[in-house]
Protein backbone atom coordinates (compact mmCIF):
# COMPACT_ATOMS: atom_id res chain seq x y z
CA UNK A 1 0.00 0.00 0.00
CA UNK A 2 1.42 3.32 -1.06
CA UNK A 3 1.85 5.96 1.62
CA UNK A 4 2.70 8.72 -0.85
CA UNK A 5 -0.20 9.96 -2.92
CA UNK A 6 -0.30 12.64 -5.61
CA UNK A 7 -2.40 14.76 -3.26
CA UNK A 8 0.29 14.52 -0.58
CA UNK A 9 2.97 15.50 -3.11
CA UNK A 10 0.90 18.50 -4.21
CA UNK A 11 0.44 19.48 -0.55
CA UNK A 12 4.19 19.18 0.09
CA UNK A 13 4.80 21.32 -3.00
CA UNK A 14 2.49 24.01 -1.61
CA UNK A 15 4.24 23.90 1.78
CA UNK A 16 7.64 24.17 0.07
CA UNK A 17 6.29 26.90 -2.22
CA UNK A 18 7.25 24.87 -5.28
CA UNK A 19 4.91 24.87 -8.25
CA UNK A 20 4.72 21.32 -9.58
CA UNK A 21 3.36 20.22 -12.95
CA UNK A 22 1.20 17.09 -13.21
CA UNK A 23 4.18 15.21 -14.72
CA UNK A 24 6.39 16.27 -11.81
CA UNK A 25 3.73 15.21 -9.29
CA UNK A 26 3.51 11.79 -10.94
CA UNK A 27 7.27 11.37 -11.03
CA UNK A 28 7.81 12.59 -7.46
CA UNK A 29 5.01 10.39 -6.14
CA UNK A 30 6.82 7.27 -7.31
CA UNK A 31 10.25 8.49 -6.19
CA UNK A 32 9.09 9.56 -2.73
CA UNK A 33 7.16 6.30 -2.29
CA UNK A 34 10.33 4.34 -3.10
CA UNK A 35 12.28 6.40 -0.57
CA UNK A 36 9.68 5.78 2.15
CA UNK A 37 9.68 2.04 1.36
CA UNK A 38 13.47 1.86 1.58
CA UNK A 39 13.49 3.72 4.91
CA UNK A 40 10.91 1.23 6.21
CA UNK A 41 13.15 -1.67 5.14
CA UNK A 42 16.12 -0.16 6.97
CA UNK A 43 13.96 0.39 10.05
CA UNK A 44 13.03 -3.30 10.03
CA UNK A 45 16.70 -4.31 10.05
CA UNK A 46 17.83 -1.77 12.64
CA UNK A 47 17.42 -3.41 16.02
CA UNK A 48 18.72 -2.55 19.50
CA UNK A 49 21.23 -5.40 19.06
CA UNK A 50 22.90 -3.59 16.15
CA UNK A 51 25.35 -0.95 17.32
CA UNK A 52 25.01 2.39 15.54
CA UNK A 53 28.06 3.43 13.55
CA UNK A 54 29.09 6.65 11.91
CA UNK A 55 31.86 5.00 9.89
CA UNK A 56 32.34 1.39 8.77
CA UNK A 57 36.00 1.31 9.84
CA UNK A 58 37.01 1.98 13.46
CA UNK A 59 38.82 5.29 13.56
CA UNK A 60 41.21 6.79 16.07
CA UNK A 61 43.05 10.04 16.49
CA UNK A 62 46.28 9.86 14.49
CA UNK A 63 47.73 13.14 15.70
CA UNK A 64 50.69 13.36 18.03
CA UNK A 65 50.14 14.78 21.52
CA UNK A 66 50.67 18.52 21.88
CA UNK A 67 53.94 19.43 23.49
CA UNK A 68 55.15 22.92 24.40
CA UNK A 69 58.32 23.76 22.50
CA UNK A 70 60.60 26.76 22.25
CA UNK A 71 58.48 29.91 22.13
CA UNK A 72 59.22 33.18 20.38
CA UNK A 73 59.13 36.39 22.34
CA UNK A 74 56.66 39.09 21.35
CA UNK A 75 59.53 41.17 19.97
CA UNK A 76 60.70 38.27 17.79
CA UNK A 77 57.21 37.69 16.46
CA UNK A 78 56.67 41.35 15.58
CA UNK A 79 60.15 42.13 14.25
CA UNK A 80 59.16 41.64 10.58
CA UNK A 81 55.57 42.87 10.86
CA UNK A 82 54.73 45.70 8.48
CA UNK A 83 52.95 47.52 11.32
CA UNK A 84 52.59 46.78 15.03
CA UNK A 85 51.15 48.58 18.03
CA UNK A 86 50.90 47.67 21.73
CA UNK A 87 52.52 44.26 21.20
CA UNK A 88 50.08 43.24 18.44
CA UNK A 89 49.96 43.11 14.67
CA UNK A 90 48.25 46.21 13.31
CA UNK A 91 46.08 45.67 10.25
CA UNK A 92 43.66 47.74 8.22
CA UNK A 93 40.04 47.45 9.32
CA UNK A 94 37.95 45.66 6.73
CA UNK A 95 34.47 45.68 8.24
CA UNK A 96 32.25 48.71 8.44
CA UNK A 97 34.76 51.26 7.17
CA UNK A 98 35.56 52.71 3.79
CA UNK A 99 39.12 52.17 2.61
Amino acid sequence: MSEITPELVRHLGVLARIQLSDDEVGSLTGQLDAIVDNIAKVSEVATPDVVATSHPIPMQNVFRPDEVGDLLTTAQVLQNAPDAADGRFRVTAILGEEQ
